[in-house]
């Protein structure tokens, strides 16, 4: 309980003592809009790399190297809350994910993700999510990457399985053309979740896999993208689920 304890007064203490640096971050956005992007994109990175070692994280990154330098579309697995801060303290470029709408309901943690230019998806109203998926791609052609984990919430299930990923997440790609980078995380629900809410030092494993560019592939292999990215992500969870916890 005492890593959750450091953790949970450190992102109060954050989010508190960040108030007045949202208001200085808003004047400079109006002077130097790259300027503050990138000043917002930082701090939140130490942060969260500061959250990661008061949890005791260890991570091993494979091919970061294979991260394209234009704006991507990332689609990862997801079984832990953890898998926002591993993620997103290693984006070299503005990156924001692709959230579900109950965000919004915290103060101050909702104006720092739309500074970040996180998006909010309402699963239950297509018409809305219609919205959000749309946005995304705007935001991809202006260079922004996007997050998202297509299986649409966390998976509860055992290590190594996936839920069906939601074909939707993919035509921000498709209408954007940029490339998709499929994004794998192994061990993380055993930070937090498999013993909430006690935080456990763990070890786990971030791979980046080789960009798919759509305009390479068949109109059939376009077609069933998102399973095969589930596939490439399903066997490279199973290739890293040998190294220890």
């Amino acid at each position: 309980m005492i890593r959750f304890c450091f953790v949970a007064l450190f992102l109060i203490a954050y989010l508190v003592l960040g108030i007045p640096v949202l208001g200085l971050l808003w004047l400079l956005k109006k002077i130097n809009p790259k300027a503050a992007d990138y000043i917002s994109l930082r701090m939140v990175q130490y942060a969260f790399r500061f959250f990661l070692f008061l949890s005791g994280v260890s991570v091993t990154v494979i091919g970061e190297d294979r991260i394209p330098e234009e704006a991507a579309l990332f689609v990862g697995n997801h079984r832990s809350y953890f898998d926002i801060l591993l993620t997103y303290s290693r984006c070299r470029r503005l990156t924001g994910f692709v959230a579900k709408k109950e965000m919004l309901r915290y103060p101050l943690l909702r104006t720092w993700m739309k500074r970040l230019y996180c998006l909010f998806l309402d699963r239950d109203n297509p018409r809305e999510g219609l919205k959000t998926i749309l946005t995304a791609i705007e935001q991809v052609k202006q260079g922004i990457s996007i997050f998202i984990f297509p299986e649409g919430t966390r998976n509860r299930q055992e290590e190594g399985s996936l839920l069906p990923f939601h074909s939707g997440s993919f035509k921000i790609a498709e209408k954007s053309g940029c490339p998709i980078v499929p994004v794998t995380l192994n061990h993380t629900a055993a930070i937090f979740e498999q013993q909430f809410p006690k935080i456990r030092p763990t070890s786990v494993v971030l791979e980046y896999g080789d960009p798919i560019y759509l305009d390479r592939l068949t109109p059939e292999e376009r077609k069933n993208i998102s399973t095969s990215c589930q596939a490439l992500i399903q066997e490279t969870l199973i290739k890293n689920g040998s190294f220890a916890k």
